[in-house]
């Protein structure tokens, strides 16, 4: 048995431990039932759980939740609408979040996969800069499904930027 301040009181009788606990006007908690023999604390059980409680908010609030956002597009996407959805991928990115983006095709679409697959390798190519491919592209019936996780460290930067680097690189090469 250990006493309410730590000291540890030796092996006592349970109905002799319950009288010391009522006398002191605290709760007989056994704190290792495995143990032999096993082993009980004199506390005020209230603050104990408490106490239990508030480590465990410490605890969760230094966790960090990462939410999955997703960003759908279809095949026939403008250039101005693909490049507004890439910006919303990289400011995801820089809050530490997933992202999974997610082609979705409707009737006659799904004849034409293959300028899908190329958007997509796309995307995966733009986004390559900031972001790591958790899951490559997957056709799932009339959707392809692609997940990102960020970079260890988000770059402060826009998708205009990357594009002109992307065009200088280009240049040079060709």
């Amino acid at each position: 048995m250990v006493g309410e301040a730590g000291e540890q009181l030796g092996i006592i009788d349970l109905s002799k431990a319950l009288q010391m606990a009522t006398e002191r006007n605290l709760d007989l908690v056994e704190v290792a039932p495995e143990g032999v023999p096993p082993v009980c604390r004199i506390l005020n059980y209230g603050k104990f759980k408490y106490a239990i409680r508030k480590k465990e908010k410490e605890a969760s609030k230094k966790q960090r939740v990462i939410k999955i956002k997703e960003i759908k597009v279809r095949p026939k996407i403008d250039e101005h609408d693909y490049q507004t959805k890439l910006n919303m991928a990289w400011k995801f990115f820089n809050h530490g979040d997933k992202v999974k983006l997610t082609l979705m095709f409707r009737g006659r679409e799904l004849s034409h996969k293959e300028l899908g697959r190329q958007l997509m390798d796309r995307a995966v190519q733009d986004l390559s800069e900031i972001a790591e491919l958790e899951a490559p592209p997957k056709d799932e019936g009339m959707q392809i499904v692609a997940l990102f996780n960020p970079k260890a460290a988000p770059q402060k930067a826009s998708v205009k930027e990357a594009k002109e680097t992307n065009t200088e690189k280009e240049q040079a090469n060709g």
